[in-house]
């Protein structure tokens, strides 16, 4: 579902309301690793903003709001979202070329998947043929339309890579099953997959196009699915590349369509985040952020959760318990893997992500509303 969170937007009903740094170690994330100190006892505001880590704003010079993201290095990243803007920085975010697919303006891009500066998938939400899925082979220079929804009843919200040619695309349940698309081509050809091996959706149940993190992936087949909207919130995780999927509560806010989990992030199989809450401005989300240490089986709560409602987490590279998490008001950081998170940022994001360990120099990357996009630093003295 749309997931459109502060102010809700205006595309799509009450039902739609609702995806390192290597350099940066010796700095902001060798900072952060310094941090781990006696846990606070109430929330992650109270322990107030820290003191070692920065977004640094770049100059988009865009006022889309993006919630589609992929950090491919400190140098690139792709960002995506609406009236069709597509953006790719390759210096570190200094400039934004708009990469924007022509005839776009009208769709509402939600997730970004990237390669390198030159191959990029972009997702379009919406009911019916809104629903679609670009892909370019030269940096945005051309694009070529690689599916666009056939049913009209079809709404589909994010989409991971598993690796370079293979991947899938989640939709919200239709006739009780969540919809779900598949590529063994790097997206260039996508066809739907078996709904035989998903649970049943529950009533009201559906996924979050919020943060393009309402399915991820880690490693070569494991996929997890993020819900929200029903009674309870759930995670599905598949390990065979989603042909079957099982379905775990999770103990993040739920019983109403804008509450559930909207961003998951996984650092290898079995440790992962969930971050989510209530994204209705003024309402409270005392338990927006869970971990879990066995592929999803069981989740616990943060002992010291974020501030408020999160729909885009991280973990950094070249770390095994450091992430961080960003919502309209605020971004926080966990050095514990999750049990406590502190306040580093009080600006509106929407989305973060980082460049994989691999990449030479890489970075953490978070965007969100009137063209905000900021590159994680040190903060400065």
């Amino acid at each position: 579902m749309d997931g459109s969170a502060w102010p809700p937007l205006a595309s799509g009903p009450m039902r739609r309301m609702g995806k390192t740094l290597r350099t940066l170690l010796t700095g902001a994330c060798g900072a952060a690793l310094a941090l781990a100190g006696p846990a606070a006892t109430t929330s992650a505001q109270t322990a107030g903003p820290d003191r070692h880590m920065a977004w640094e704003v770049k100059n988009t010079g865009s006022d889309a709001r993006f919630r589609g993201l992929a950090a491919v290095s400190r140098a690139t990243a792709w960002a995506a979202g609406t009236k069709g803007t597509v953006l790719l920085t390759r210096d570190g975010g200094t400039t934004w070329s708009d990469v924007s697919p022509p005839g776009a303006r009208g769709l509402e891009f939600r997730d970004v998947e990237a390669f390198d500066a030159r191959n990029a998938v972009v997702l379009a939400i919406g009911e019916g043929d809104a629903s679609r899925i670009l892909r370019t082979e030269d940096g945005g220079t051309t694009w070529t339309e690689a599916f666009r929804n056939p049913d009209p009843k079809g709404f589909y919200d994010c989409v991971t890579f598993f690796d370079r040619r293979h991947g899938i695309a989640l939709g919200d349940p239709v006739d009780g099953r969540f919809r779900l698309l598949e590529t063994h081509d790097g997206g260039r050809a996508w066809r739907p997959l078996p709904t035989a091996g998903l649970p049943a959706a529950l009533s009201g149940e559906a996924a979050f196009a919020a943060s393009g993190q309402c399915v991820v992936s880690s490693g070569p087949r494991d996929a997890w699915i993020a819900t929200g909207g029903a009674a309870v919130s759930r995670v599905l995780h598949s390990t065979d590349r989603g042909r079957t999927w099982t379905a775990t509560e999770a103990p993040l806010p739920a019983g109403d369509p804008a509450r559930g989990v909207f961003g998951l992030a996984f650092r290898d199989r079995a440790h992962g985040l969930a971050v989510g809450g209530d994204y209705r401005a003024g309402q409270p989300s005392p338990r927006a952020a869970a971990a879990t240490g066995d592929g999803g089986r069981a989740w616990r709560t943060a002992a010291l959760p974020p501030a408020a409602y999160r729909s885009g987490v991280a973990w950094l590279p070249h770390t095994r318990a450091t992430a961080l998490a960003v919502g309209p008001t605020g971004s926080e950081l966990t050095t514990d893997g999750g049990r406590t998170w502190r306040t580093f940022d009080t600006g509106s994001y929407d989305t973060v992500d980082c460049a994989p360990a691999a990449a030479p120099g890489a970075g953490c990357w978070a965007a969100g509303e009137k063209g905000r996009i900021a590159r994680l630093a040190p903060r400065r003295a």
